[in-house]
């Protein structure tokens, strides 16, 4: 080969070589650009996710922090629910119960197996009482009955909407347990209802006294002018016996409705009895009646407030004449009590027909009585008055064998001497 053609061939060898260099070294510098790049781009993705991770950290605490805190508020409103003096029931748009607490279950009397949901069967009661009150006004409270007999109780049943759920609205109710409320009302009726009759009693007791007082006083003195018109005077006899009756029962009311004494004084025991004896005379001779005293204590004398304990003797006589047959006799006894010298004893002993054993814890009560037309007072105004005196009454009967009731009073030295102690 020519070497001119050799020398040409080596140059576009060397050309070729110096070209490959070039491109060599510029694709190196490609590559170390697009390396840097990428290690720039590497850096900065590992500061997004090192930067994501910090958020992701954050905000996983925080739902952490968040489920926390929705634990400990469902906890507590649990027991808040648990916890509440009123029961309270949800129900879904279908008026099925989804919840019931504590109390709701004790007022409705609901089994503790049962548990609410959708296959769950509502109890009866719950049901009734659903279904009774589920046209109530959320502004008002609707009174509903549970139970029956003694086991009965009146509820307070009231109903607002809880907001929409998947299911649709939901509605909560709330049950009150106001039966002692109705019982408490009832009893401040009855008691006002009984103060207005008490006060308009007193006022016509009153009223009647004055007068009737009059015409004790005038029959008195009609008796003294018949003396001498055997048919007259016992005509006197029957007025003096209804009047003496009549101002009995005026007392009664009197005594039933006054205050406590204030004052006591001291007082002859034998003669409150026998004025006793000849206030009620012309009342026992129209029944055929008899009244003997037996006084042991001849000068006892006990401190009290005279004309009230004359209307407790007044009352027990006219007990006694009640129960007794033509010719029977009212025994007045006063003796030392046994085992108790400081105490007077007074026994009221008829010979009627006896007290049923099955009324007898009852007969001191107001306006318990065994006759038709009575009001029932004489006996509480004696338990009353006695007790205000600081003595007791008892009684014991048989059957048709008779009936004592034992006042005991402690004499006037006894109650001197316990006022002086601050007693």
């Amino acid at each position: 080969m020519p070497r001119t053609r050799q020398n040409r061939l080596a140059a576009s060898r060397r050309e070729a070589r110096a070209t490959d260099r070039s491109s060599l070294a510029r694709a190196f510098r490609t590559f170390t650009q697009a390396a840097g790049s990428l290690e720039k781009s590497y850096a900065q993705l590992q500061g997004e996710v090192a930067r994501l991770r910090g958020q992701l950290e954050s905000a996983n605490a925080e739902l952490s922090r968040r489920a926390e805190e929705n634990v400990r508020v469902r906890a507590f409103l649990t027991r808040v629910l648990e916890s509440l003096p009123c029961g309270v029931v949800v129900t879904d748009i279908c008026g099925r119960p989804r919840m019931v607490n504590p109390e709701a279950r004790r007022l409705l009397q609901l089994q503790a197996a049962w548990t609410p949901g959708e296959d769950a069967a509502c109890p009866p009661a719950l049901e009734a009482l659903l279904a009774t009150s589920v046209a109530i006004d959320s502004s008002c409270e609707q009174e509903w009955v549970s139970g029956l007999g003694d086991n009965s109780r009146t509820l307070g049943v009231s109903r607002a909407e809880a907001g929409e759920s998947s299911g649709g609205v939901e509605s909560i109710w709330i049950i009150r347990d106001v039966s002692d409320q109705k019982r408490l009302a009832a009893e401040r009726e009855a008691a006002r209802r009984a103060h207005a009759l008490a006060e308009i009693a007193t006022v016509l007791a009153h009223e009647i006294r004055n007068p009737l007082g009059s015409m004790e006083l005038f029959a008195g003195l009609l008796a003294d002018a018949t003396a001498a018109m055997p048919e007259t005077r016992e005509w006197v006899m029957h007025m003096q016996a209804g009047l003496r009756l009549l101002s009995a029962t005026v007392n009664n009311v009197l005594q039933f409705h006054s205050e406590p004494c204030r004052e006591l004084v001291l007082t002859s025991l034998d003669r409150l009895l026998r004025e006793t004896a000849g206030f009620l005379g012309p009342l026992a001779k129209q029944r055929g009646l008899g009244i003997a005293i037996d006084n042991a204590v001849q000068e006892a004398s006990i401190l009290a407030d005279p004309q009230r304990i004359q209307q407790v003797f007044f009352n027990l006589a006219l007990n006694a004449f009640s129960t007794m047959n033509q010719g029977g006799t009212l025994t007045i006894r006063v003796r030392r009590a046994i085992g108790a010298p400081e105490i007077i004893q007074v026994d009221f002993e008829d010979q009627g027909h006896g007290i049923d054993p099955a009324v007898i814890d009852r007969i001191f009560a107001p306006g318990f009585t065994t006759k038709p037309g009575s009001p029932g007072l004489g006996l509480s105004v004696c338990h009353k008055v006695v007790e205000q005196h600081g003595g007791s009454i008892r009684v014991q009967s048989q059957r048709d064998c008779g009936t004592t009731f034992s006042i005991f009073l402690p004499v006037a030295e006894e109650l001197h001497e316990s006022r002086a102690c601050g007693r």
